[in-house]
């Protein structure tokens, strides 16, 4: 289901499906379909241009080029994904709106979406209709967020949360420093090396933590740590 957000203007939700819009728009997608799509459903309502990207680097230079009124992405593009996109404009502090029209994105990624300010989120199976008037609604200055997505994203965060609660309270600094980068999938020579110790260090370090959190050797670490909601 999608939630939307008041619009800048007080527009009306019957005024937003009828009402011509005027606006540059960058549009990105691998999937020439999903593209033509787009570019279809923009076409109905008047927009003054758009332009269409199959890649993010094409994206980031239609971005920095035009400053349009609003963007809309799959975050599965590559070089790079759209994501990495997102985070290079907002570094520069341009203020674009984003709209994400995406299939399978992980909590993660609909997490620091919403942290980077998008104003869309729709997955690529929404009808075309719901996609439409989430485009009119983020052009009109309001939001458009599925909610089975961000309640999704919102679950894992407490999760998350909540495990690295329980955790922080058994394990010290040096020992959280440590799980955390066994979870990120680095190895113990590479973690060894980012924490300027010895493996010999290292090792008496996951020994202590296998200990005090009961489990046997990274299999079982990184096994409790996805229950955690930390992986």
């Amino acid at each position: 289901m999608l939630q939307y957000g008041g619009t800048a203007r007080g527009v009306s939700g019957s005024e937003l499906r009828s009402a011509p819009l005027a606006a540059r728009v960058v549009i990105a997608d691998e999937q020439p379909l999903m593209l033509e799509g787009l570019a279809q459903v923009l076409r109905s309502f008047a927009t003054a241009a758009v332009e269409r990207c199959t890649t993010g680097a094409e994206l980031l230079a239609a971005i920095l080029a035009s400053e349009p009124d609003l963007a809309i992405a799959d975050m599965r593009l590559s070089d790079p994904d759209g994501l990495t996109v997102l985070r290079e404009v907002r570094r520069r502090g341009l203020q674009i709106p984003f709209m994400v029209v995406s299939g399978g994105l992980s909590d993660s990624e609909v997490l620091e979406g919403l942290q980077l300010g998008i104003r869309g989120l729709v997955p690529k199976n929404a009808p075309i209709d719901d996609i439409e008037r989430c485009v009119r609604t983020v052009l009109s200055g309001g939001t458009c967020l599925d909610q089975s997505l961000v309640g999704r994203a919102m679950d894992a965060l407490e999760t998350r949360e909540t495990g690295l609660r329980e955790i922080s309270g058994l394990l010290t600094g040096r020992e959280m420093q440590v799980l955390q980068l066994i979870i990120g999938g680095a190895r113990t020579r590479e973690v060894a090396d980012r924490l300027a110790v010895s493996e010999g260090t290292l090792k008496v370090h996951l020994h202590h933590i296998y200990q005090k959190l009961n489990v046997t050797g990274r299999d079982g670490l990184i096994a409790f740590a996805r229950a955690k909601g930390l992986v």
